[in-house]
Formats: C-alpha cells, sequence, structure tokens
C-alpha cells in the first residue's frame, strides 16, 4: 500500500474518532474499538490485526493501569475528607483566587521535571478541580493549564525516557539538556497557558457542585494542609529522588540508590501515597476505608477502558507503518533543524506516543547529523530539543495522555480538543521558535 493512501486512511480514521466522539457523542471505547478495528483491516495482515488490537490495549493497560487506579484512590480520598479543598485554600491564599492558573502551571511545571505527564496529571487533578470551583474558573482551561506545564518538560528534559534515550543515541551533554530544556520549556509553557485561556473563552465556569466533593464542609472541618499535602508530594519526592540518582549512579550500586530503587518506583511511591491519603479520614475503619476503594475503582475503571483504547488505536497507526514512511521522505529535504522538528511531529501525530516519537526521530536523525550542519556540541543540543519540540505536536485522540485528561479532569472531549490539543500546537511551535532563534547564534 502506497504511503499516500495509508496517510489517507489514517487521517480519515482520526477524523472519524473526532466526528464520532464530539459530534455524535458516541462512547470513546466504542468510537476507538470501531475505528482502530477498521485502520487495522484495511491496512495490516489479516494474522496480524487481532494481535495488534490486543497487544495495544494490554500493553497500555499494563503501563498506566496501576498509576490510574492508585491515583484514582488518591484524588478520591483528597476529595472526599476535604485534602483537595485544604490545599487549595493553603495555595489560594497566597496566590490570590485570580492567579490560581497561575499557580496550577507552577505546580505542574516543577512536578513534571521527575515524573511522568500521565502520573503528574493524575495526582494533581483534583487540585485542578478544586482550584476551578474556587475561583469560578473553567475546568478546560485548568485542566489544560495542569496538562500543558506538566508536557512541556516531559517532552524536552531527562530524565524522561524519550529525551533521556535520545540524548544517549546522539551524544548530548545531560547537563546542558536540562538547563537549557527547562529554559525553553517556560515559554512553551507561558504559549500553552495564554492561548488555553484564548480558547477556553466563553465555556461555562463550574456549578456549585461540579468536581467538588466537598462544598458542604465547613473550613474547621477540613484537613490540615500539611497532612493535606502529603499524599501529592512524598510519592513526587520518592519518584524525584530515584531519577535524580539514576543520572549520577547509572549502575545502580550506590548507597542511596538501593534505598529508593523500590520506593521511587512510580507504582510503589503511589501505593505510599494511598496509604498517606488515609491518614486524612476522620473515621479510620475499613467500612471508610472500602467506600474510598470502591468508589475509585468505580471512577477508575471507565478512564483504563478508554485510555487503553486510545493505545490500541496508536498501536494499529504505529503498525501501518506510516509514520516510519513520512519520516524517510522527510528526512532526504535539506533543511537543517527542521528535519528532526518536522520528523517528531510525523511520528507524535502518527502514533500518539511522544516517547516513541523521539526514540524514532533520533534513530532517523543520527546517520544524518553531519549532513545536516548538526554534528556539533550545540546542533546535537538543538537538534535534540526541535525533536522534544516536534514531539509535543499534536496531542490528540491516540494519545493515551488525551484521554486521562478528559477523564480525570472532567470535561467533554471537544473541549480537550479545542483547549488542550490546540495549545500542544502552540507549546510545541514556540519551543522550536526558541530553538530556531538560538540557532541563529550558535551554529
Amino acid at each position: 500500500m502506497s504511503a499516500i493512501t495509508l496517510s489517507i486512511l489514517v487521517l480519515i480514521s482520526i477524523l472519524s474518532i473526532i466526528l464520532l466522539t464530539s459530534k455524535l457523542k458516541l462512547n470513546a471505547f466504542i468510537a476507538l474499538f470501531i475505528v482502530a478495528l477498521f485502520l487495522a483491516f484495511t491496512t495490516l495482515p489479516a494474522g496480524t490485526v487481532i494481535k495488534t488490537i490486543k497487544d495495544g490495549f494490554g500493553n497500555t493497560m499494563a503501563s498506566i493501569g496501576f498509576l490510574i487506579i492508585l491515583g484514582a484512590i488518591i484524588g478520591i480520598s483528597l476529595d472526599k475528607t476535604g485534602g483537595t479543598m485544604s490545599i487549595a485554600n493553603y495555595i489560594l491564599s497566597r496566590t490570590g483566587e485570580k492567579r490560581s492558573p497561575v499557580a496550577l502551571a507552577i505546580t505542574g511545571f516543577i512536578t513534571g521535571l521527575p515524573i511522568f505527564c500521565d502520573s503528574g496529571f493524575i495526582i494533581l487533578s483534583g487540585l485542578a478541580r478544586s482550584f476551578s470551583y474556587r475561583s469560578r474558573i473553567s475546568m478546560p482551561f485548568m485542566a489544560s493549564v495542569l496538562a500543558c506545564s506538566l508536557y512541556s518538560v516531559h517532552c524536552l528534559i531527562p530524565p524522561h525516557p524519550g529525551a533521556l534515550a535520545a540524548a544517549g543515541m546522539i551524544g548530548v551533554n545531560l547537563g546542558f539538556l536540562i538547563v537549557i530544556g527547562m529554559l525553553f520549556a517556560i515559554p512553551g509553557t507561558i504559549a500553552a497557558w495564554l492561548w488555553s485561556r484564548r480558547m477556553s473563552a466563553g465555556i461555562a465556569g463550574p456549578s456549585d457542585n461540579t468536581g467538588n466533593f466537598t462544598a458542604g464542609l465547613q473550613r474547621e472541618d477540613l484537613p490540615p494542609a500539611f497532612l493535606s499535602f502529603l499524599p501529592i508530594v512524598v510519592p513526587l519526592a520518592l519518584i524525584t529522588i530515584k531519577s535524580l540518582l539514576t543520572l549520577t549512579d547509572k549502575d545502580g550500586e550506590g548507597i542511596l540508590s538501593r534505598i529508593f530503587y523500590f520506593p521511587g518506583e512510580p507504582v510503589i511511591a503511589l501505593f505510599i501515597g494511598v496509604l498517606l491519603s488515609l491518614l486524612l479520614l476522620r473515621k479510620k475503619s475499613f467500612e471508610a476505608m472500602n467506600e474510598i476503594f470502591s468508589e475509585a475503582v468505580l471512577k477508575a475503571g471507565p478512564i483504563l477502558i478508554i485510555t487503553a483504547a486510545g493505545g490500541m488505536f496508536g498501536l494499529v497507526i504505529k503498525s501501518t507503518g506510516m509514520g516510519e514512511t513520512l519520516g524517510n521522505l522527510l528526512s532526504r529535504a535539506n533543511i537543517g533543524l527542521l528535519v528532526p522538528f518536522l520528523i517528531a511531529i510525523v511520528m507524535k501525530t502518527a502514533q500518539g506516543s511522544s516517547t516513541v516519537s523521539i526514540i524514532t526521530t533520533a534513530s532517523f536523525v543520527m546517520p544524518m547529523m553531519p549532513a545536516l550542519g548538526l554534528s556539533s556540541e550545540w546542533g546535537k543540543l538543538l537538534a535534540m530539543l526541535a525533536m522534544g519540540s516536534g514531539s509535543m505536536i499534536v496531542s490528540h485522540a491516540n494519545d493515551s495522555y488525551f484521554w486521562v485528561i478528559t477523564n480525570f479532569g472532567g470535561i467533554k472531549v471537544d473541549h480537550t480538543l479545542r483547549v488542550y490539543s490546540s495549545s500542544t500546537i502552540v507549546m510545541g511551535i514556540t519551543v522550536f521558535a526558541c530553538v530556531y532563534l538560538l540557532s541563529l547564534f550558535v551554529i
């Protein structure tokens, strides 16, 4: 099958999902399953269709399933006990309610440095809902602000797997990459913040009880802010420490590496967060705990299914080979930093994973670095950042993170597309513009 035919079929599939979920209001799982099945039957060998669909669904479930369930328990615990409201009161008392989106963006940016954007959004989504409720600002705007601040550093900075693996392949200095990547992520986050605010204009703010389980609690009934922060801060700290230790102790033979290896694993860290969240319960009984667990499992179920279906659709697209084909075509054009940027865009848009996009792009670009004029230390660094900016564009229906934002943010699919997805385009272009401007002075 030709690259043009593949491209048309993939484009039709993506547009079909958008139409089915946002216009016809079809259940997201059914829409993803039908379209993935259609694309698989029309592009893949018959013997691989079912296996590809199962692998895509199962692999996604395996990678983030525990995180979603444990994150949901933490979120429900914080909401039910008033923990999120206590945190919101503390932060808003220092920033002011009108600046709550700024406070949320800063929180997401710092949180996103060591952990996956999926985990960060799951943990902080309850806080975003409380900010939305308290400040009367629409949840699509709040969700997009949080999602983009987490996403910007996820795509650019080690120890995130895509950036770390690609940096090793190309031979980029990790210290420089972290510092410059953080500097470039800041204007990207700001641009996404401004765009999200514009695109969410006209979307109504929350009702008196939307996304807020604690509206009836009095201020004196809320748990202490310190205890409320623990289920969020401790897991993030454990993951952060392990991530930093892997940079300085790659073999994991040091004492600190051995101590934090197990508790620093995201699943274990979130489980510790679950245990800490139970301290917020005023009545610490199995009945009260089971109420939290039952509600969390009920809430996590649909999210797990839809997110795994998004991974299923992404693997079908990846299996068509369309991304690799178009990537090869782009790699033949002698257009400097645009090559890694455009290849990363194609890979990201086609198969959904920013990590896969960066790593695959690095494998394409690595042999071409001298021909592209990017073999110097600065050239390698800027090529790496160009890949990262391209891997931001565009997060849509085949990205599991898209469905995490939609479901944990409690927002409509068309609002996620309108506010968040469009913001990822603006963010990626902004970061690449910074990369290109710097290249004029250092290459």
